[in-house]
């Protein structure tokens, strides 16, 4: 139907079929919403990341305790435009500093620059001009996993482990069935030694873990260590060449490239999309188990040998806090492992969301909460207090082993490959959070300057 559409004063003819016209969409939302979390959280984020700042000799300590930043500007929009001048205010930091020593406290409001402010067309006036920070389209942090087809045509497997900030770790297979690794994209070393640095010292400790495998056994030929130290001190060759290796350094080394939050970041994407990806019941849902399956809590059999995992069983067996199964994979047995990571709602008595807990939490760190038998308003403070330590920001050592354990799986068809173009493996990177990565880089400096004139 014909229907009549002012344009204005003007009257058209519409021959469309559709007469309603979509809004358009307030882009600029998403600046000034990013820029008003960083300025909410952002800053906090990054002044609790360098605080506090302990001097050489831990006498004296520095505390970033709160910060401010004064709502009216010197001068407005335009004004700014006129004068060539920035549109900022001022930002100021109360820093508190404690002498262990004599116990003396000082506390100080600290002037630290001017702080560009966001207009309402999200945009920024640098001396007098008119700027936009233009928004990033870049890889989500997470793990993900590749094939490929080697000259003989077969498949070679292949994953990364990308952080948010932070050493990259790659395995690989080849055409010897030998799973190598790289750590912060050095030379390679065979998987097993990683495995060994993080806790599995033996070759019958590994075979135990992760089942009985040919490129298991492959890779041990590869493999000079034999124990947990020499997994660390072959690691610390690699990535220290020249300099002389002790369990000591190459164990701070390990722990400081990847379990240090100051240094590894997977952000709170990284880590939803490691839980998606190696969690236990992604894994082993509608797959055949080949041993039966035991709650140890309850001695209950969830699923008995032979029988088929449904989805909600597979939930229900990950939740138990079962974090290893094994499955038939035609006349071979694949051994699973999980990323030991459980829905809080399973254990607690009360909605998770009260204990600001809105995503899977790590069983080992819950099951030592709840363990302290706390009444309902303790557990929760409890929880919230642990929070990065329930919900953890950095690589654990239970994801290393689930990414070389989906490793091992690809072989058989368990799992699945990713694209990493498809929109689903990337993200935007907004104003809030670029701006957030150059303070970091910048108070980063200024904590080693304060440290040297402490």
């Amino acid at each position: 139907m014909v229907h009549e559409v002012k344009a204005g004063l003007a009257t058209r003819q519409s021959f469309s079929k559709i007469k309603e016209v979509l809004e358009v969409p307030d882009l600029i939302e998403i600046q000034k919403d990013s820029y008003e979390r960083f300025l909410r959280e952002g800053l906090k984020e990054v002044l609790s990341d360098i605080s506090p700042i302990t001097d050489y000799s831990e006498t004296l300590v520095l505390e970033f305790v709160d910060y401010r930043i004064l709502e009216t500007p010197k001068y407005d929009v335009e004004e700014c435009k006129e004068r060539d001048v920035n549109y900022a205010a001022p930002l100021k930091v109360s820093v508190r500093l404690i002498n262990k020593e004599t116990g003396e406290v000082n506390v100080q409001e600290v002037f630290m620059g001017d702080f560009p402010l966001m207009t309402e067309r999200g945009t920024f006036i640098i001396n007098g001009a008119e700027r936009v920070i233009v928004s990033q389209l870049v890889r989500s942090p997470g793990v993900y996993f590749d094939t490929a087809k080697d000259k003989t045509g077969k498949d070679l497997f292949s994953s990364t482990v990308i952080p948010n900030r932070g050493a990259w770790l790659e395995f690989e297979t080849d055409s010897n069935d030998i799973m190598w690794v790289r750590a912060d994209r050095t030379r390679k070393l065979p998987a097993t030694v990683l495995v060994r640095a993080m806790g599995l010292g033996s070759d019958e400790e590994i075979r135990a873990f992760f089942g009985e495998d040919e490129v298991l056994e492959a890779t041990f030929r590869k493999d000079t260590a034999a124990s947990q130290e020499d997994g660390l001190l072959e690691i610390y060759r690699r990535l220290r060449p020249g300099e002389p290796p002790t369990v000591e350094s190459a164990s701070q080394l390990v722990q400081s490239l990847f379990f240090d939050p100051k240094r590894y970041d997977l952000a709170r994407v990284g880590r939803y999309k490691f839980n998606k990806k190696l969690s236990l019941a992604h894994r082993i849902a509608g797959q055949t188990a080949a041993e039966n399956i035991i709650n140890a809590e309850t001695g209950e059999a969830l699923v008995m040998a032979g029988e088929s995992i449904s989805p909600e069983m597979a939930r229900q067996i990950q939740n138990a806090g079962i974090n290893c199964v094994k499955l038939a994979m035609g006349e071979e047995t694949v051994t699973v492992i999980g990323n030991h990571f459980v829905d809080a709602a399973a254990y607690l008595p009360f909605d998770p969301l009260l204990a600001e807990l809105n995503e899977q939490v790590y069983y080992p760190a819950l099951k030592e909460i709840l363990e302290e038998n706390l009444g309902e308003e303790e557990l929760k403070a409890r929880l919230i207090s642990a929070h990065n330590t329930l919900i953890p920001k950095h690589i654990m050592v239970e994801d290393m082993f689930a990414t070389f354990s989906y490793m091992l799986g690809l072989r058989f068809g368990l799992g699945e490959t990713d694209d990493i173009d498809h929109l689903g493996n990337r993200r935007v990177r907004s104003v809030g959070e670029l701006l957030q990565n150059q303070l970091r880089v910048g108070l980063s400096r200024l904590e080693r300057v304060v440290r040297e004139r402490m």
